[in-house]
């Protein structure tokens, strides 16, 4: 091999390792997403910020009908997590009653629950049936479950207290 070949490989090399180094570190500086999700527990919670549902307001995609960012200034505390709103109203509504307002299967996709599988809802991804709150994986899974969703709700419920056994701590 020439003196010229060895130095393009070496630098080839080099320059690889350097670009994966940069994806790696712009992948864990990205801020919270779906992939982010703490699913170790009965709530989904995002690792980086510790709020649940990624700090939306669920009481907002009733009222607003779309996912809305809570404010630090309207927080309470409920399940072991951190709930965000967009204003006292909603707040003092969640309190009084959150098993209404709190997605459904502590915001896990209903098709992951339903296969047994802790899958973490995307707030942007969501949908209410039946006066619940469900978050989903992504659009697809969001389409499957609104197609039969009493399929998908019977077979999540036979599994979720099975699924909780190993969420909890």
């Amino acid at each position: 091999m020439t003196t010229g070949r060895q130095k393009r490989k070496q630098y080839c090399a080099r320059a690889a390792v350097a670009a994966f180094g940069v994806g790696l570190a712009a992948l864990l500086l990205a801020g919270p997403s779906i992939a982010t999700a703490n699913t170790g527990g009965r709530i989904v919670v995002d690792w980086h910020s510790g709020l649940a549902i990624s700090g939306y307001d669920p009481v907002a995609f009733f009222t607003e009908g779309k996912p809305t960012a809570g404010s630090a200034d309207f927080e309470l505390r409920y399940g072991g997590v951190v709930w965000r709103f967009a204003n006292p109203g909603n707040r003092a509504a969640f309190a009084a009653r959150p098993d209404v307002y709190m997605p459904r299967y502590g915001g896990y996709d209903p098709l992951g629950v339903a296969r047994g599988v802790a899958v973490a809802g995307n707030a942007n991804m969501w949908l209410i049936l039946d006066e619940r709150l469900f978050l989903f994986y992504d659009g697809t899974r969001r389409s499957e479950f609104a197609a039969q969703p009493d399929r998908v709700i019977a077979a999540a419920d036979r599994k979720w207290p099975q699924l909780l056994r190993m969420l909890t701590p």
